[in-house]
Parts: structure tokens; C-alpha cells; sequence
């Protein structure tokens, strides 16, 4: 499906498929019956509608992420929205990170106690630990606060996954939390997640 954006691109929506993993060390099941999906992992037996997706107005799944969302341009985060929400969410998490990175698994991104009203976050959301809403935003991989953008080595392309979490908690963490905390006390709690991936490649 293309829907237009305030980013001016055309986008496509991704649910999450067969065989996905929670990216938490724990797998999860999903077998289609109808249009519904019996999710199985450390929440056991619970059976919904769901075509949990997420998307971004800003680049195409699997597509070139704009320079303005990267460290060669003003390095703001994407606009993200998702739809399909699972029942009995009751908060959302996010986490971008870039698994091609030399050293292993980038983050670029952690977001937690997004409302379970939200359906989006804006673009350029401000680089603070509380931003409008009560989200919070925890430390990512350069040990800053909020979002940091692609910054690839020269001349290689890498990939980075945009996961949101739907969750049946409020997650809070401490101060200064990143991927690590939030994937630690969130790994119960979740009950469907959905991916969006960009590339970039610097010259």
C-alpha cells in the first residue's frame, strides 16, 4: 500500500512476519488463523486481530534514508507512525539500531513510555530526555541522548531497522538508560513489535 507524506515519498507498510524474533533473545511464533495471528513466546496462548505496521513518510521500506536524517545533513530523527495496534497495549518503545557496524550492533535510537494513544512520533523530535507527551529518551550508542542519525563508513552501505514495541506495561528506566535497560525490563511485556528498515551510504 502507498500512502503520500509530509516527507513528500511514497511508502510501503510491513507487518511483522513468520519466524520473527523479538530482537530480546526470544523468539516468536506466528501462525496465521484468518485474519488473526496466535502469537507464542514468553506470553503464551493469546490470539487477536493484528496487522501491527509500522512506517515512515520519510523513506520507502528498504529504501535510501534521506541526508537530513543522517550525520551528513541536519541529522533529525524520521517521522515514524504505526496503526493496528495490538489489544491490551498499553505504551509503546522504539529502538533504531544499525547491525552492519563494524563493531558490532549500532544504536542510534531509544525511545521508551510513548503513550499508548500515540500513533506516531514526529520528525525532528527535540534531542532531550523528556520531550512532549511525557516520551522519554534514553542513551544511544555515542552516549547521546535521543536520536543520531546514520554515519557509515565511507563508501559502505548499512542497513537500520526501526523496531516499535507495542507493550502491556508503561516502561520506566533510570536516567541515562539505553537499549541494554530497556530491552532487560521490557522482554516480558511485549506483546507484537513491527519493523521499518532504510539504508545509507556515505561516499
Amino acid at each position: 500500500m502507498n500512502r503520500s507524506s509530509a516527507c513528500g515519498v511514497g511508502t510501503e507498510l510491513v507487518s511483522l512476519g513468520r519466524g520473527s524474533s523479538l530482537g530480546l533473545g526470544t523468539s516468536i511464533k506466528i501462525t496465521p488463523v484468518g485474519r488473526k495471528v496466535r502469537v507464542l513466546g514468553p506470553r503464551l496462548g493469546f490470539e487477536e486481530d493484528m496487522a501491527f505496521a509500522i512506517e515512515s513518510p520519510c523513506f520507502k521500506q528498504g529504501g535510501l534514508i534521506p541526508e537530513r536524517h543522517t550525520c551528513d545533513g541536519e541529522d533529525v530523527s524520521p517521522a515514524l507512525r504505526w496503526h493496528d495496534v495490538p489489544l491490551g497495549t498499553k505504551g509503546f518503545a522504539l529502538i533504531c539500531d544499525d547491525p552492519d557496524a563494524p563493531f558490532g550492533t549500532w544504536v542510534h535510537w531509544v525511545v521508551y513510555s510513548i503513550p499508548p494513544t500515540a500513533t506516531e512520533l514526529k520528525e525532528a523530535l527535540p534531542k532531550h530526555e523528556i520531550v512532549e507527551g511525557g516520551i522519554r529518551q534514553g542513551r544511544n550508542s555515542w552516549n547521546r541522548t535521543g536520536y543520531s542519525g546514520p554515519c557509515p563508513p565511507a563508501k559502505m552501505s548499512h542497513r537500520y531497522f526501526f523496531r516499535v514495541y507495542a507493550l502491556d506495561t508503561d516502561i520506566i528506566l533510570g536516567p541515562e538508560s539505553g537499549k541494554k535497560e530497556l530491552e532487560k525490563v521490557m522482554k516480558t511485556h511485549v506483546l507484537a513489535q513491527a519493523v521499518t528498515m532504510g539504508v545509507y551510504s556515505r561516499k
